[in-house]
C-alpha cells in the first residue's frame, strides 16, 4: 500500500515522501496516529496544500522537543529494586518505570517515549533513550539499586560486585582477627599451665 507521510517516521522516511508499506502497518499505526494518509491523488493535492502548515507544526514541536531534551539529557533517575546477592533483578525494570521515575522528578515523560534496547535486569547504572520527537532524542541514565544507600554507591562508581568484595574481604578480615585473639588467649593459657 502506498502512503505519504505527515511526519517523519523513523527506518520508513520523511515527511512529504510517498512510501510502500504494507498493509497492516498502515492500516493499524499510520493511519490511525495520523502519521501517514492513503496516496491518493484527493490525498496528495490536500497534502500539498497544508504542506507549509505540517512544516511549521513539525518545526514548532522540534523546538519543544529539543528545550526538553537539553534538560533532560544526562540526566540520572534512582528505581529501588528487590534483587538477589549476585545483582540480579526479582523481575525487569520496564518502560513504565522508567517513565515514572522521571515524571516523579519533575519531566512530563510517557512510556512510549522509553526506548529500552534489552531487558534491564540486573543492579547498576543503564543508559536509557528517551525520543521526544521523530527527530529529537535524548539519554537518561537509570541507576537500578535495591536502597538509597546502595545508589548513592552506585553514582559514585562502585558497583554491587565490587560493593560484596568489599563487604566479603571484610568479613574474613574480622573473622581472621577473632582466630588470631582465640590464639593468642589459647597460647596466654598454656602458659600458665
Amino acid at each position: 500500500m502506498q502512503v505519504i507521510l505527515l511526519e517523519r517516521v523513523a527506518k520508513l522516511g520523511q515527511m512529504g515522501e510517498v512510501v510502500n508499506v504494507k498493509e497492516g502497518f498502515a492500516r493499524n499505526f499510520l493511519l490511525p496516529q495520523g502519521k501517514a494518509l492513503r496516496a491518493s491523488e484527493a490525498n496528495i493535492k490536500s497534502f500539498e496544500n497544508r504542506k507549509v502548515q505540517l512544516e511549521a507544526q513539525n518545526a514548532e514541536t522540534k523546538a519543544e522537543a529539543q528545550k526538553i531534551a537539553d534538560k533532560l539529557d544526562g540526566q540520572t533517575f534512582v528505581i529501588i529494586r528487590s534483587a538477589s546477592d549476585a545483582g540480579a533483578l526479582y523481575g525487569s525494570v520496564t518502560t513504565r518505570d522508567a517513565a515514572d521515575a522521571a515524571t516523579e522528578a519533575g519531566f512530563t515523560l510517557d512510556r512510549k517515549q522509553v526506548v529500552l534496547n534489552h531487558p534491564i535486569k540486573e543492579l547498576g547504572l543503564h543508559n536509557v533513550n528517551v525520543v521526544l520527537h521523530p527527530e529529537v532524542d535524548a539519554t537518561i541514565v537509570l541507576n537500578v539499586a535495591r536502597s538509597p544507600e546502595e545508589a548513592e554507591l552506585q553514582a559514585q562508581g562502585k558497583s554491587i560486585q565490587d560493593l560484596a568484595a568489599e563487604a566479603d574481604a571484610a568479613a574474613e578480615f574480622e573473622i581472621a582477627e577473632l582466630f588470631d585473639d582465640i590464639g593468642a588467649a589459647n597460647d596466654d593459657s598454656d602458659d600458665r599451665n
